[in-house]
């Protein structure tokens, strides 16, 4: 069975590839396949051996405990657990009657909204919207479907606006889990995957340890994509040790080396900065080697 598949998904991208070329459409760039993609899939079970279930490491949320009538002279045993699993889903609405007061002065104060509420829709509402329509594929459609079946009334505009704005939070808790699996895991891994997005070729970068997980698109796999990646949304630049010696191993010239050699130490809040710089320095920042060779770093 997996054999036709793979035919048939061999013949189907033939006469793809037959009508891209009939249209006169653009060729397929000559992406190599991704090693994520088979990391993806499951293994298969050796014959003969029945897979284990493994452990269950559930997360216990809440405690109770049931009491018996015992006669008396009985003696206590301890407990017997079961673990008893639920899924919850149920729509809340929160008035909040926020106080006025007039001061003696004609002053209007009014009660503060709690931390973290703010709009007509609360975190749990986008985080559920980004789990499915994000890593489920669900459409604003199912989704506007699904809430309002659980009793939430909301349209598909509101839907919208909940996927696509007010993203700031969540970009910087991505680059806290990036900053922070950097400085703590023991290795990182990092792979390339190409697929083309609107008739043009893109690339995502997978960088990842024992214990988190990113990722990143552009349109570039160069050096120097993957050194801003790894700074985790620092703009900052740093010239330092490391840097100078790795110049020294580059056909950079002795003056420049010496022209950088007098900035260690120094820390430039941003690339514009730190191109404005050489450029006082009269350093022709045009030249690649020049432009790539200052390592990137946190201050």
């Amino acid at each position: 069975m997996h054999l036709d598949n793979s035919n048939l998904r061999l013949d189907n991208q033939a006469l793809k590839d037959e009508i891209a070329r009939l249209k006169n459409l653009p060729p397929r760039p000559p992406f190599k396949p991704s090693g994520m993609e088979k990391a993806t899939q499951p293994r298969p079970a050796s014959p003969g051996r029945r897979p284990g279930r493994g452990a269950k490491r559930d997360q216990v949320t809440r405690e109770v405990v049931l009491r018996v009538e015992a006669p008396p002279g009985s003696r206590f045993k301890g407990y017997k657990t079961v673990m008893h699993r639920e899924l919850v889903l149920t729509a809340e609405v929160v008035r909040y009657k926020r106080e006025r007061w007039v001061t003696p002065e004609g002053e209007t104060l009014i009660a503060p909204m709690p931390i973290g509420v703010s709009g007509g829709f609360g975190p749990s509402v986008r985080r559920f919207c980004l789990a499915l329509h994000i890593k489920g594929q669900v459409t604003t459609e199912r989704l506007t479907d699904l809430l309002n079946g659980i009793g939430l009334a909301i349209s598909k505009r509101q839907v919208v606006r909940l996927l696509t704005t007010d993203l700031e939070t969540f970009a910087q808790e991505d680059h806290a889990v990036l900053e922070a699996g950097l400085v703590s895991s023991p290795y990182i891994t990092v792979d390339d995957t190409g697929a083309r997005h609107a008739r043009r070729p893109g690339v995502t970068t997978q960088i990842g340890g024992e214990r988190f997980t990113v990722f990143r698109t552009g349109k570039s796999k160069s050096r120097l994509n993957f050194l801003s990646l790894l700074r985790a949304g620092h703009e900052d630049y740093v010239v330092n040790e490391a840097t100078l010696e790795y110049l020294r191993r580059q056909p950079v010239e002795a003056t420049v080396v010496a022209r950088l050699t007098k900035l260690q130490g120094q820390v430039f809040s941003s690339q514009m900065d730190w191109l404005e710089h050489l450029a006082r320095c009269s350093i022709n920042t045009c030249r690649t080697m020049v432009q790539s060779s200052a390592r990137l770093g946190w201050a």
